[in-house]
C-alpha cells in the first residue's frame, strides 16, 4: 500500500472518531434541551461514525498495515439554538466528503485499485449523510419554531433505530 494511502487512510480512522465525540456532544445537547428524540438520531450517529473507525481498522489490518491510534480533539462547538448543531453536523459531514475523496485522490494517483473499491462504500454512505443531515436542516427551518411541529419532529428522531454498517455486518 502506497506510503500516503496508508496514512491518509489512518488519520480517517481518528477524523471518524472525532466524528463520534462531536455527535455525541450535540446529543448532549439536545438532552439537556429536553429533545431526547435529537439525541437519540445523534447518538445513534455516534456509533455510526465508530463504525466507520472500526471499518477502516478492518482494512488495514487485512492489508498487513499497522494501525496508528492517535489523540482524538475534545469538541469545542457550542449552541444558542436547536439549528446550529444540526447546521455543524452539515458543515461536518461535507468536510468528511472531502476527506474520503483526498483518499480516494490519493487512491487513484497511486494506482491502489483495492483501496478505490474500499471507499465505493464512504462514497456512497457520505451522500446519504450529507442528504439525512440537510434534510434535518431544512426541517428545523421549516418547522422549529412551532413547538407541536417541533415535538413532532423530536418524536420521529427518538423513532431511529441503530443497524449495523453493512461492511461490519459482512466481517
Amino acid at each position: 500500500m502506497d506510503e500516503r494511502v496508508y496514512e491518509l487512510l489512518n488519520d480517517q480512522m481518528k477524523k471518524e472518531l472525532y466524528s463520534a465525540y462531536l455527535y455525541m456532544s450535540f446529543a448532549d445537547y439536545y438532552e439537556d434541551e429536553g429533545l431526547s428524540g435529537f439525541a437519540n438520531w445523534y447518538m445513534i450517529q455516534a456509533a455510526e461514525e465508530r463504525d466507520h473507525a472500526l471499518i477502516f481498522r478492518k482494512y488495514l489490518l487485512d492489508n498487513g498495515k499497522s494501525v496508528q491510534l492517535k489523540g482524538i480533539d475534545q469538541p469545542d462547538k457550542t449552541f444558542s439554538n436547536h439549528l446550529e448543531p444540526l447546521e455543524a453536523a452539515l458543515e461536518h459531514e461535507k468536510y468528511i466528503t472531502g476527506t474520503i475523496n483526498d483518499i480516494y485522490t490519493a487512491a487513484l494517483e497511486a494506482k491502489d485499485y483495492r483501496t478505490m473499491k474500499f471507499l465505493d462504500w464512504f462514497i456512497s454512505e457520505q451522500q446519504e449523510e450529507e442528504d439525512n443531515a440537510e434534510k434535518q436542516v431544512s426541517r428545523m427551518r421549516l418547522f422549529g419554531n412551532d413547538a407541536k411541529a417541533l415535538y413532532d419532529l423530536d418524536q420521529e428522531n427518538a423513532a431511529r433505530v441503530y443497524a449495523v454498517p453493512s461492511p461490519l455486518a459482512n466481517a
